[in-house]
């Protein structure tokens, strides 16, 4: 009987991690990429594809499908994690134009939005909100200069587009880290390249 209990245990342990559908895990804002990713390397290492339902999170584990709830208008989309972000302060996921539009938030540009689990694909934080850092190396009025820089780092660069005192700038960021020491230290490597940078908190 004790065999049983285990092996059921486990059994349940693996479909708790394989499938997990309508699991709450997060409510907060989403945004999603403006145009001009298309085709730039996620973190990842998948091509981004403004097309597929695909999306950026902090910390869940890349290959994690959720289901994306508009808490506006109900609309919903499920998105499969294949990027780290956002990196603007208050966001908790960053959406494929393909998931923004089935949430009917291109317009508005953000949404608030609620998530749940549907599969996931290694072990889910605790703790979703969890101290996350990047190292910002440039800022730039085009995209053209940000992507020429992206390209010359390395692919663990990333251009992000933001919205600075109403204009639109395009900052590169190198890596993610859960660590103000080891995004320090990574500094300290990226500036002995010969880039500059500084150390950012995007949560």
């Amino acid at each position: 009987m004790r065999k049983i209990v285990i092996a059921y245990s486990l059994l349940l342990a693996a479909m708790t991690v394989g499938s997990c559908s309508d699991q709450p895990l997060q409510e907060g804002e989403a945004s999603w990429y403006g145009p001009g990713f298309d085709g730039q390397r996620t973190s990842s290492g998948e091509i981004y594809n403004a097309g597929d339902s695909t999306a950026a999170h902090r910390t869940l584990p890349f290959d994690t499908v959720v289901r994306v709830i508009n808490l506006e208008n109900e609309k919903e989309v499920n998105v499969r994690i294949n990027d780290r972000g956002p990196y603007a302060e208050g966001r908790i996921i960053d959406l494929s134009r393909a998931a923004a539009e089935a949430l009917d938030m291109m317009d508005s540009g953000v949404a608030p939005v609620r998530l749940e689990l549907v599969e996931a694909a290694g072990e889910i934080p605790e703790d979703l909100d969890q101290e996350l850092y990047t190292i910002q190396v440039g800022e730039y009025s085009t995209p053209l200069y940000a992507e020429r820089l992206a390209d010359e780092i390395g692919e663990k660069a990333r251009m992000e587009q933001v919205f600075l005192f109403g204009r639109t700038r395009y900052l590169v960021y190198y890596g993610y880290y859960d660590s103000i020491s080891s995004a320090q230290r990574e500094l300290e490597n990226l500036k002995e390249e010969g880039y500059e940078g500084l150390v950012k908190q995007i949560n």
